[in-house]
């Protein structure tokens, strides 16, 4: 299980990015974070595998406080928690296969990672992690030869490399198509259900959320404003809706909304 407690950034221009924010995951959950652009949520999932160190409060995982864990404790986090990015965050030059790799970096020597010169069982669970996003047939191609949705489904693969405990995405389908934002959190999905792997995703349609998550949390300049399950969610107050999104915002459909982006 997964605790945050009383978190707080604060950054260093004094933008308080998360204010107090408390809320449990349990293992398994398919938790969706919610809020406007500016609300907190790239902060809190970075805060979360200690990409940013916060300025306050408690990250308990498994019962052990990784809020201040440093060296070896935090590479082996790391290894535990895997991130996918809205803009992938891949190496373009190199091949899809070598970014795939670049997932074990926590489990081999820094010098062969560097040279590429990974094991041949590594090899084999990348093209397996390929297979299972379904590009197998583009490992040898430089990664951006590849399509949006193609990329997205590279940086799945990646994080599938660590063995990951739990999955952080951080607004994984921003960036792409309707018909491609379900095929990727399809994935995401199969994961959760399949292995067991916890996730952790911010998204901004209302019907991606409804379909997705099993439990939503909301954020408004940086605190917790809402919380509930699937059910909650799909019967979400005008009130509920206008206290995450503001009261200009108002609902045209289940995943659009007028004033700002959902």
């Amino acid at each position: 299980m997964l605790e945050v407690k009383n978190l707080t950034k604060i950054y260093n221009d004094g933008t308080v990015a998360l204010d107090d924010v408390s809320f449990t995951v349990e293992d398994g959950e398919f938790l969706v974070i919610i809020g406007l652009s500016g609300s907190g949520k790239s902060t809190l999932l970075r805060c979360i595998n200690r990409l940013i160190d916060p300025t306050e409060g408690q990250i308990i995982w498994d019962g052990k406080d990784v809020t201040s864990v440093k060296g070896a404790q935090l590479r082996n986090l790391r290894r535990q928690v895997g991130m996918i990015f809205q803009h992938f965050n891949l190496v373009n030059r190199s091949s899809v296969m070598n970014n795939v790799l670049s997932g074990r970096l926590g489990y081999v020597d820094p010098w062969k990672s560097l040279l590429y010169k990974f094991s041949p069982e590594d090899r084999k669970k990348a093209m397996e992690s390929l297979q299972m996003v379904g590009i197998e047939d583009q490992a040898l191609k430089r990664a951006d030869e590849l399509s949006g949705g193609q990329q997205q489904r590279v940086g799945i693969a990646r994080a599938l490399m660590q063995n990951p405990k739990m999955i952080l995405a951080d607004e994984p389908v921003a960036s792409l198509d309707p018909v491609l934002a379900h095929t990727i959190l399809g994935y995401l999905e199969k994961l959760n259900l399949e292995r067991n792997i916890t996730v952790m995703c911010s998204l901004h349609y209302l019907d991606l959320v409804q379909r997705y998550g099993t439990r939503v949390i909301g954020l408004r300049d940086g605190k917790l404003v809402w919380e509930g399950d699937n059910n909650a969610i799909k019967k979400m107050s005008d009130a509920e809706f206008k206290n995450i999104y503001g009261e200009e915002a108002e609902r045209v459909s289940a995943g659009s909304l007028t004033g700002g982006e959902v």
